[in-house]
């Protein structure tokens, strides 16, 4: 059995966002936005919705322009984490949901700095990493595929979609049902695997993700 968790970064936007959460409601599926705070600020509306649907708010920085882990100013890691979370506000998930940019999917270094980790640490923010890449935003015409090959290879998938004016979700329902056909069960937690840090305290190993200082900028 094949156990799929839907998660959706850099939104929200307009219309897209709106039609993500339509399907996903006749589906009857719960999923995880992690919002920009830039978009946010302006389309609070569309986070408050997807809340109201039981879905999790989770931060996924303010900019999202470059990786934490190439910040070498001082405070500047954290203030893409704090000012987004300010935004957030009371739609917050308890857990304090925070999903670092990856430039591309990747999980390496470029994810964290230490000043993040530090207030990741002292802000009990739980870390939402993933282990399926789906490449909706490069490929919104042909993710399905890649999404279905990828989860099935796995007991417990972490997907990671874009709510993004790209086209490609309008591919989200196909993918869903062939899923379901497929014996998939749709989940709205997260595989362990995937959270190096629950609420502030480190339950994997989080080092292979966090940027020496020297290198940060590098």
């Amino acid at each position: 059995m094949t156990i799929i968790t839907l998660t959706f970064d850099n939104g929200p936007e307009p219309e897209v966002t709106s039609q993500v959460l339509d399907t996903l409601r006749c589906h009857d599926i719960r999923a995880t936005f992690f919002v920009v705070g830039e978009k946010l600020r302006e389309r609070r509306n569309l986070a408050q919705r997807a809340h109201a649907d039981g879905h999790w708010i989770g931060n996924h920085t303010f900019t999202h322009r470059v990786p934490l882990g190439r910040m070498s100013e001082p405070g500047a890691a954290v203030a893409e984490i704090e000012r987004t979370e300010g935004l957030i506000g009371d739609l917050a998930h308890p857990r304090r949901l925070f999903r670092p940019f990856g430039g591309g999917g990747l999980l390496d270094r470029r994810l964290l700095n230490r000043d993040a980790l530090q207030y990741l640490q002292q802000n009990a923010y739980t870390c939402v990493l993933w282990n399926v890449i789906a490449h909706d935003w490069s490929h919104p015409g042909g993710w399905v595929e890649r999404a279905l090959a990828l989860c099935f290879a796995r007991p417990h998938a972490l997907l990671v979609l874009h709510d993004l004016p790209t086209g490609a979700m309008r591919d989200l329902d196909r993918f869903i049902a062939a899923a379901k056909d497929r014996g998939a069960i749709f989940a709205q937690d997260f595989p362990r695997d995937c959270i190096p840090l629950e609420c502030g305290r480190l339950i994997a190993p989080i080092e292979p993700y966090v940027s020496d200082p020297e290198n940060a900028s590098s």
